[in-house]
């Protein structure tokens, strides 16, 4: 069928770019590793560059087989017959005793769990084996543990109930559900918003009151010359799972709260923490916040809107490997399949929204270099790349294709221009 032949071909021309830009990022940084770059000769110094070097090497690596794995059980998953099986199964076992929604949820949850086992091996090498090499970890195994135990609990509490309201939707509303399916994930994703700084977040971490009186005054200052407003300024603790530092706004209109990781603040001083702040502030002020929601909010109704047309044809399901349901609801399948084909797509676009965000960090970086000083936020950024050892030698393609934040030679160099 041609959805197969077009999936085959894309998942193999996905894989295929991921494999050549990894090769080339990692040749490009081990090539460039005896020698700090000349803008960062006086603040660098060699053993950092080539730690960053060589986590960058050791990512890539792991990275590598990471990306062939997932496209090898992506394919096991479609063409092969996995998804198929497991519909069947479930199909044979939960729906005649539980019905039709129990049967969806079953299928919702049991995909999700074998992926997340399956995902398990990579996570904790990562974790306690690559970020352990280079002192990044700092999380013990029951932490780790504990973490996922509550994400599991948290994703049932939320996820669940959403799925099931999402497929009844889907079973009661019409050939127009994906309208109404919109509008009931557009008012959870500004709930969540809401939610997450004072509810859930504060499940797996400590949130405390900035007690530095004398960076709350700059800080505060800072947001005043801006004019924002925000419900609180707080540190995280984030030095109990790893040493690497950052620092967020969160929330929603009045919610908004700032959070530094207190990794950062014993990274850099005052001056360049209220320079890093000035950016973030940025962000919001130029209404980059907005414009991704509502670029993130058109995505997903075109998204359902083409879900709604595939989901009523036969070939669908067939081209990607699963056979239909006759008698009972195709709507959890649909979902599933949607979300597995639509990434191999969508993966050729990722340049498109790395550009945008790059453009975006600039804007943000001038922003700031306006309302604070730019010198500092220089100097912070050479710290937090040294930190966590990024590298200051990636490969030019390698970064129009998937960085978020232009590479620091890049942004030092608009601040100073």
């Amino acid at each position: 069928m041609l959805l197969t032949l077009l999936f085959a071909t894309a998942l193999v021309l996905s894989l295929a770019v991921k494999l050549w830009l990894a090769t080339r990022q990692m040749r490009h940084v081990a090539q460039h590793r005896s020698q700090v770059p000349a803008a960062f000769a006086g603040t660098v110094s060699l053993a950092a560059h080539q730690r960053a070097a060589d986590y960058t090497l050791a990512k890539g690596r792991l990275g590598l087989l990471s990306s062939a794995f997932g496209s090898a059980l992506l394919l096991g998953w479609t063409l092969l017959g996995g998804l198929d099986w497991l519909n069947g199964a479930l199909l044979a076992s939960v729906q005649p005793r539980w019905g039709d929604m129990a049967y969806q949820l079953a299928l919702l949850t049991s995909f999700t769990l074998i992926g997340a086992v399956l995902d398990l091996p990579f996570e904790l090498y990562s974790t306690f084996r690559l970020e352990q090499r280079f002192g990044f970890n700092r999380s013990s195994f029951g932490l780790w543990l504990g973490d996922a135990v509550k994400g599991l609990l948290v994703g049932a509490l939320i996820g669940l109930p959403l799925a099931a309201l999402i497929l009844w939707i889907m079973g009661a509303t019409g050939r127009l559900w994906w309208l109404w399916a919109w509008g009931a994930w557009m008012g959870f994703n500004l709930l969540i918003m809401v939610v997450y700084p004072t509810v859930i977040a504060p499940l797996f971490n400590k949130f405390e009151p900035l007690a530095d009186e004398a960076l709350k005054g700059r800080v505060q200052a800072l947001m005043a010359r801006c004019g924002f407003a925000a419900k609180g300024l707080f540190v995280m603790d984030g030095s109990r799972r790893s040493a690497h530092g950052n620092a967020y706004f969160t929330g929603l209109g009045a919610a908004k709260r700032v959070v530094f990781y207190d990794t950062l603040l014993a990274k850099l001083s005052p001056l360049e923490v209220e320079a890093v702040l000035a950016h973030e502030l940025g962000h919001f002020k130029l209404r980059h916040i907005t414009q991704r929601m509502v670029m993130m909010f058109g995505l997903s109704l075109g998204a359902l809107a083409l879900l709604g047309w595939l989901s009523g044809w036969a070939g669908f399901y067939i081209g990607l490997g699963v056979r239909p349901n006759l008698t009972v609801p195709n709507d959890a399948l649909a979902l599933l399949l949607f979300m597995l084909a639509v990434p191999v797509f969508g993966f050729f676009a990722a340049p498109v929204s790395a550009m945008l965000s790059r453009r975006h960090e600039f804007q943000a970086d001038a922003y700031a270099r306006t309302h604070s000083d730019g010198q500092a936020l220089a100097r912070a950024l050479v710290k937090l790349h040294e930190d966590n050892a990024a590298t200051l030698t990636p490969d030019p393609l390698y970064v129009r294709f998937y960085y978020s934040h232009p590479p620091a030679s890049e942004r030092l160099a608009a601040l100073s221009a």
